[in-house]
């Protein structure tokens, strides 16, 4: 009853609209254009085998250690900016500038760069997550209650402690906010890297349907891009919530 509660508005819509997709794909008559919702949940099921076993693998790989990538470098930054101002002034506008140039004009020179290997679309993948997280932690980070801070400061306790207390607590919802943001950008980096230039992945069976003039399976394996990417932020809420119980999250 809660989850109908809950989202029992957002079903009703997609379900509408499902609807209405598929009246208006029936009336156009030309799934290579425009397939039908249920033509693509029957392409998704014969390319099963295909999709599941040899190209979903290889881009949750690339997704996986992108974002791995960017949570390790990305956390450390905005901790290094926080604590050095020199470091902020120097790093904090050429990320401002990472993200004025369109990925879709950097993934060639990635390619070029390191061939069609699984790096290429790693980089690509890092270069759209890294911000989100770096900045929303940056944030959460300076965001920490001044006044407690000099509470405890007075009170004798050192830099590592008031971090931790303190700082770290703070910078926790805003580092799970740039996550979410993050998670699901990954999806995107992972299949404009395939997109440009892959063997194998979501992305690239995608653009190999579409030279087929194959609608429904064009539409296949970016139904199961969404659906993983959907996936990722429902695991990155349920650890915010275990995570952050101290917050009393609903």
């Amino acid at each position: 009853m809660t989850f109908l509660k809950k989202y029992g508005l957002s079903i009703l819509l997609v379900l509408l609209l499902l609807v209405v997709w598929e009246i208006g794909a029936r009336l156009y008559g030309k799934p290579f254009i425009l397939p039908s919702p249920l033509q693509i949940v029957d392409r998704l099921w014969e390319l099963r085998s295909v999709l599941f076993v040899g190209h979903l693998p290889s881009t949750s790989l690339i997704m996986l250690i992108g974002l791995l990538l960017s949570l390790v470098f990305g956390v450390g930054l905005s901790i290094w900016m926080h604590k050095s101002d020199i470091v902020r002034k120097a790093f904090f506008p050429l990320l401002i500038a990472s993200q004025t140039i369109p990925i879709i004009a950097l993934a060639p020179i990635f390619v070029l760069w390191f061939g069609y290997s699984l790096w290429s679309k790693i980089v690509v993948t890092v270069l759209i997550t890294f911000f989100p997280i770096t900045v929303n932690t940056f944030d959460g980070l300076r965001s920490a209650d001044i006044h407690l801070k000099e509470t405890l400061q007075a009170m004798g306790a050192t830099k590592r402690q008031i971090f931790y207390k303190v700082e770290l607590p703070s910078a926790l919802p805003h580092f799970y906010s740039g996550l979410k943001v993050a998670v699901t950008l990954s999806v995107i980096g992972a299949a404009i890297g395939e997109w440009l230039g892959a063997d194998k992945g979501l992305g690239y069976f995608s653009r190999r349907m579409m030279t087929q003039f194959d609608g429904a399976g064009v539409f296949a394996p970016i139904v199961l891009l969404s659906l993983t990417g959907i996936m990722l932020f429902l695991l990155v809420a349920w650890l915010e919530k275990i995570t952050m119980k101290w917050r009393n999250i609903k």
